[in-house]
């Protein structure tokens, strides 16, 4: 028996992390695309790249932990099915529980490493992340104003340079300022100096210039020594998130009653809901891969994507429903995790009376 279980478990668990891996790479895709625009023409570095990758792994393990271990278990199981392997341990006397006894540990291990991620390991690496984003674009936005080039790195703002004499520092200016759409802005300057001050302001000091303002028919031209310009980049910097919150701050936050009250009971429940999630598999993996029948491994896989699109479509209608205040945040959060344990019980104890 032991021998066994320790196979069908050494199969599992190299399947959960073949399938943890590849459902991360491709939800981890989707990020960076998004990341792509905060990072676009900043020079990012390797380590950096690396860095962002790293940080972004909590958050995805909180969704793909669960889907891997429902997939893995599918295949497994799917393709001891599909081998007679399954029929055989049966007629052997062995109880469909007996054989489900590997698919319980996994999840045992998958919900204690889940609630880690949910309360330790996320927070910590999405406030990581977001330090690491505004870190790259502070320091590294200077240094793609090049000579003779035209920047737009800042928003509504194009910014020609003459000379580089250092990575903070220029000599002839020329600076366009189109965000009063009504009064548009020509400024030259003899020297700038582009700097960060206190709450990430983007600062561009010019010397020696001169402002050209058309407004409509009128023109105003003045000049003047010193000028200071508080500009924005392009895309704004990543904001606190909800999900950078400790458990103990999500609950401080909601006493206090903030605006974004919803949304902050919303994230607590799902806190709690998706490293649930892993022991409620516990129960319906093996039936599913039972019902699948002799599909194999592509039947099992199609099953799971099934099952964790149904799930995440459910759950997300039921969010909706709440912000929207139809519906209490208990019932939005916790309706389409109870669905799926009041499913995975009956099929469990279904196949069970076999």
């Amino acid at each position: 028996m032991k021998i066994i279980y320790k196979s069908i478990l050494i199969e599992l668990f190299l399947t959960f992390l073949v399938s943890l891996a590849f459902l991360n790479f491709v939800l981890m895709m989707e990020k960076v695309l998004r990341l792509s625009r905060f990072l676009s023409g900043t020079g990012v570095s390797v380590e950096n790249m690396i860095k962002i990758f790293l940080y972004i792994q909590p958050q995805l393990l909180l969704l793909t932990i669960p889907m891997a271990f429902l997939i893995a278990t599918l295949l497994t199981y799917g393709r001891l099915n599909h081998d007679n392997e399954l029929l055989i341990l049966m007629t052997t006397g062995m109880k469909f529980k007996d054989i489900s006894r590997p698919v319980f540990i996994t999840g045992v291990l998958c919900f204690i490493f889940n609630f880690l991620v949910s309360f330790y390991f996320g927070p910590k690496s999405s406030h990581m992340l977001r330090n690491e984003i505004t870190n790259i674009v502070t320091v590294r936005a200077p240094l793609t104003i090049d000579e003779g080039a035209f920047n737009t790195s800042f928003k509504d703002i194009v910014i020609i340079i003459k000379e580089k004499l250092s990575n903070n520092s220029f000599k002839g200016v020329f600076l366009y300022d189109g965000r009063n759409k009504t009064e548009p802005k020509v400024m030259t300057a003899r020297e700038g100096r582009i700097f960060m001050s206190e709450g990430l302001q983007t600062n561009l000091f010019l010397k020696d210039g001169y402002i050209h303002i058309a407004k409509g028919e009128n023109v105003t031209e003045m000049f003047f020594e010193k000028y200071n310009l508080i500009m924005r980049f392009e895309s704004d910097l990543p904001s606190r998130k909800n999900s950078e919150l400790t458990l103990y701050e999500l609950i401080d936050e909601i006493k206090k009653h903030v605006p974004q009250i919803s949304s902050l009971q919303l994230e607590l429940h799902r806190r709690f809901s998706l490293p649930f999630l892993c022991l409620i598999l516990i129960f319906l993996g093996p039936p599913l891969s039972m019902m699948a029948g002799k599909s194999g491994k592509l039947g099992g896989l199609s099953i799971g994507l099934g099952v964790f699109t149904l799930y995440y479509i459910l759950l997300i209608y039921g969010e909706n429903l709440v912000k929207a205040g139809k519906i209490s945040h208990y019932i939005g959060a916790w309706t389409p995790t109870l669905l799926i344990l009041l499913c995975s019980l009956l099929l469990f104890r279904k196949e069970s009376k076999k």
